[in-house]
């Protein structure tokens, strides 16, 4: 498993997820956060091996500008050097589109949702997206001379 620092994964998922709302080029709302890092495991109290992802999704917008932009997606992504690995329903309840691409260049994959406004639960028709790094283990540090052992074997 490669060695990276989790600022520069940070930093990749996000200017991976900048790129891709270019592609969908849709004037909406797209959510604030940024990208955050998780455990590679279950085990939420281990820092690494880790990954970094950032979920967002774009909205107000009307629904047929969003599958618009999906489309612009499944021809823009290829060409930005992504590799399309599914285009096509998701198998939820509501079936909505996917598209799932890996790009090797950029070390993340993406996963695509469109989604249809749900007036009864007052959702709204948007595209929901995440990008995720591949896992990594950080960098070794090395120990400040308050963290190592004092050395018993000198006086």
């Amino acid at each position: 498993m490669e060695t990276r620092d989790k600022d520069a994964a940070v930093a990749d998922v996000e200017q991976a997820s900048s790129r891709i709302l270019e592609i969908i080029n849709v004037k909406g709302k797209a959510t604030e956060p940024g990208a955050l890092t998780m455990p590679c495991s279950d085990d939420d109290r281990e820092e690494e091996p880790y990954y970094a992802y950032h979920p967002w999704s774009l909205y107000e917008a009307p629904f047929p500008e969003l599958e618009k932009g999906m489309n612009r997606l499944r021809t823009g992504l290829p060409k930005d050097g992504w590799k399309i690995t599914k285009d096509g329903m998701d198998g939820s309840i509501g079936n909505s589109p996917q598209i799932v691409a890996e790009s090797e260049k950029r070390r993340v994959m993406v996963d695509i949702r469109l989604y249809k406004e749900v007036k009864s639960q007052k959702t709204p028709a948007m595209l929901s997206v995440t990008v995720q790094s591949r896992c990594y283990h950080l960098p070794a540090t090395p120990a400040t001379t308050e963290e190592q052992p004092p050395d018993m074997w000198h006086p």
